[in-house]
């Protein structure tokens, strides 16, 4: 696996994001029929709070977003995007379990929605998380503290 470190994300970091965003879920939005690629960037633009996000970084390059935020009733994680060519070296995987960690420290469970046949569901339910509810797009997978 290469170096990776994250650090907290900036407002700048915003078009970076939005641009990976578009390429990594582009597939399962295609999938999906929901493929707008005006649309997947402004979404993102719109929803970034970089007070609770980390830019992934590899060999101090970009690499990748996620965010952890913070609800009454859990932590939501979002905005999870590894370039292409670093997806499956378990680098995602690693950062997952830093920032899953640090929540069960809180015990406060963790949420996140992922796209209906996403491979990255996968990695998910290796670390512990569970379906909760799903439709025809979403998934909403839910991870108790200490779940994996």
């Amino acid at each position: 696996m290469a170096d990776w470190n994250i650090r907290p994300a900036l407002a700048t970091d915003v078009e970076p994001i939005a641009e990976l965003r578009a390429v990594v879920m582009r597939p399962d939005l295609e999938r999906l029929g929901r493929y707008d690629p005006h649309r997947v960037r402004q979404r993102f633009r719109d929803s970034f709070d970089p007070a609770h996000a980390w830019i992934i970084e590899v060999g101090g390059i970009f690499a990748g977003c996620v965010a952890l935020r913070p609800t009454a009733e859990a932590h939501w994680l979002e905005h999870f995007f590894l370039a292409p060519h670093l997806q499956g070296t378990g680098i995602g995987t690693a950062v997952l379990h830093d920032l899953l960690d640090r929540c069960d420290r809180t015990a406060v469970p963790v949420r996140l929605n992922v796209l209906q046949g996403s491979p990255a569901r996968r990695l998910y339910e290796r670390l512990g998380f569970r379906l909760e509810t799903e439709d025809p797009v979403d998934v909403i997978m839910v991870r108790a503290p200490g779940g994996g």
